[in-house]
């Protein structure tokens, strides 16, 4: 069984959307995941599952949520070594002057055209920096990620993909979850 990380967009913001985490757990049991786990009330869920198509996984959990919540939410799922490799190679963990505090990635449904990236490097975004990686953008944000321009919404628009985007300790406490599932 593969152990696999989904991340769910805009679950919990504001009133809207709400899922209760107990319920969207027991939404994976139902759906034959395994070890179900969440953290924090944002959609962040640690599974074990024998399927291993990520776009599948996605479409299962999407529809699933759909059905039982009666409403669409933008689904990311990633295996959990992919995700470790994710975590490190952020380009700004090897630069000790950036504070930990202030990093994020914006995990992305595909690979991005290079054509989107060129337009997106052409903005001013004052203080904030980015770097593109595989499927994930690794964002620094030292004013804080609630003053960027560079949100998912922005991304989405631009790269026409889906994203959605954890800080540094959400994705690192995630994967230590995932870790003790082994």
């Amino acid at each position: 069984m593969s152990i696999w990380i989904s991340i769910l967009r805009g679950i919990n913001v504001g009133g809207r959307n709400a899922i209760k985490m107990d319920a969207l757990r027991n939404m994976y049991v139902q759906l034959g995941f395994s070890e179900v786990q969440s953290y924090i009330q944002s959609g962040n869920v640690i599974f074990k599952t024998e399927l291993t198509d990520s776009k599948s996984i996605e479409k299962l959990i999407s529809t699933e949520i759909r059905k039982t919540f009666g409403f669409e939410v933008p689904v990311l799922v990633v295996e959990r070594e992919k995700w470790r490799n994710t975590i490190h190679r952020n380009p700004f963990l090897l630069d000790s002057s950036y504070d930990q505090a202030y990093m994020h990635i914006t995990f992305l449904s595909e690979s991005p055209d290079k054509t989107f990236i060129e337009k997106i490097s052409e903005g001013n975004y004052r203080t904030d920096e980015y770097c593109f990686g595989e499927k994930a953008i690794y964002l620094y944000c030292p004013t804080g990620y609630g003053n960027t321009k560079l949100s998912n919404t922005f991304f989405e628009k631009k790269l026409k993909l889906t994203a959605t985007t954890r800080n540094l300790k959400t994705t690192t406490e995630l994967l230590a979850i995932a870790d003790q599932l082994v």
